[in-house]
């Protein structure tokens, strides 16, 4: 209908834009990264907790709720998977563990991953600067910190913020940007402050980390995320696509704007314009796997994960996940009512995500729900969400 499209466009900007200003969707002997163990058999549906369920199912009745979610509770070699919903509209199907799905900014994670390993490799250091690993980089911006850059406390200004960018974007929100070009649009700025000042999340960063990895290991940033993060966890559905198609089967993204029916946006945008800092793909099963390996022990040397585990208190992921919130080396942690785990969040259009794990790196959460919430964009769903994912993270942190 003539109508139609001008409507799906208003709403599709209206989303890419809370997306892309707050998305924000990363030598010595290395130390193994070691799977922290695949999930076991799904727990069969009498083993669930009725509250947890009961939560979800409120969730999606929501109006402005997602139209589905899957949570996995992971413990050891048992994993319980929560589903409501659906995962796709049309087909009335149910999201599942291996479904594929955007997760925005928890790829920064796997930016922290890759450039933490090179740190523990001795090929990168965290005081290295942004002078000496990529000295083409604005003047301005050269004394800025590896470490300053996976904490966002570097004071670059935003790419994603910029009006050429984001009108390149509106035009065409399946544009094919050239990832390692990206900060050329803000290279005529200035640092927004002094670096390691303040905190603000900068999609940026990332961004640089990426290119500093490539610098010194002369590999492109895709082939290091598979070298030194994919097979050694055996991550075979996860990838960082530059194009707007997912891999089948996928979870479904919507916008989600009543009155008006939800709005099918899995393959609206296209992932170049975030790379580094959001573009990955994978499943709820591979996100567990990962989170285990890097916010646990056994990726890193005990010396690195010290520094990843450095937190400024109160500095929160985006959108902010569950309970007290402070800001590590490409981590969070969340201090619940219950406990403490670590993790990282991530929102893009279609999509919200969380995943965290215990310390020891033996029990994980992943929340995922197929549509976008930040502070900017359905502050109170972002608020009920919030409340669940803590209900399900003292669930993860119960004694069994």
């Amino acid at each position: 209908m003539p109508t139609r499209a001008p409507a799906r466009r208003s709403r599709l900007r209206t989303g890419l834009s809370a997306t892309v200003l707050t998305a924000a969707a990363l030598g010595g002997l290395l130390q193994p990264a070691v799977a922290a163990g695949d999930p076991g058999p799904a727990d069969g549906p009498g083993r669930h907790d009725k509250a947890l369920q009961r939560q979800l199912d409120r969730l999606v009745a929501q109006e402005d709720g997602p139209p589905g979610v899957i949570a996995l509770l992971t413990r050891g070699d048992r994993t319980q998977v929560y589903t409501a919903g659906v995962g796709d509209i049309a087909t009335g199907r149910p999201p599942h563990p291996d479904d594929h799905m955007r997760i925005a900014s928890i790829a920064k994670a796997f930016s922290g991953a890759v450039a933490l390993q090179l740190v523990d490799q001795g090929r990168l250091s965290l005081d290295d600067t942004i002078g000496e690993r990529l000295p083409d980089q604005p003047e301005a911006w050269h004394a800025v910190t590896l470490r300053q850059l996976l904490q966002h406390t570097s004071g670059l200004p935003d790419f994603s913020t910029a009006p050429r960018f984001l009108e390149i974007l509106t035009a065409d929100p399946r544009h094919v940007f050239d990832p390692r070009t990206l900060l050329d649009f803000v290279a005529d700025k200035p640092l927004l402050f002094e670096p390691g000042s303040l905190y603000e999340y900068s999609n940026s960063d990332n961004i640089a980390i990426a290119l500093m990895a490539e610098a010194v290991s002369g590999r492109r940033y895709e082939d290091l995320l598979k070298e030194l993060v994919y097979r050694p966890l055996g991550l075979h559905r996860t990838s960082l696509p530059l194009g707007y198609r997912l891999p089948r089967p996928y979870l479904h993204g919507y916008d989600v704007q009543p009155p008006a029916e939800p709005e099918d946006i899995s393959e609206a945008l296209g992932a170049s314009g975030v790379w580094a800092s959001g573009g990955i793909v994978s499943t709820p099963k591979e996100l567990g796997t990962f989170i285990r390996a890097y916010g646990g022990p056994s990726m890193l040397s005990a010396q690195t994960r010290k520094e990843q585990l450095t937190f400024r208190p109160g500095d929160s992921s985006e959108p902010a996940g569950p309970g007290t919130n402070a800001a590590g080396l490409a981590i969070y942690q969340y201090t619940t009512r219950c406990g403490v785990v670590y993790g990282h969040t991530g929102n893009f259009p279609g999509y919200t995500q969380l995943a965290a794990t215990t310390p020891d790196g033996t029990r994980s959460l992943t929340f995922s729900i197929n549509t976008q919430t930040s502070k900017s964009n359905k502050p109170a769903l972002l608020a009920r969400l919030r409340t669940v994912q803590e209900d399900f993270v003292c669930a993860l942190l119960k004694k069994h």
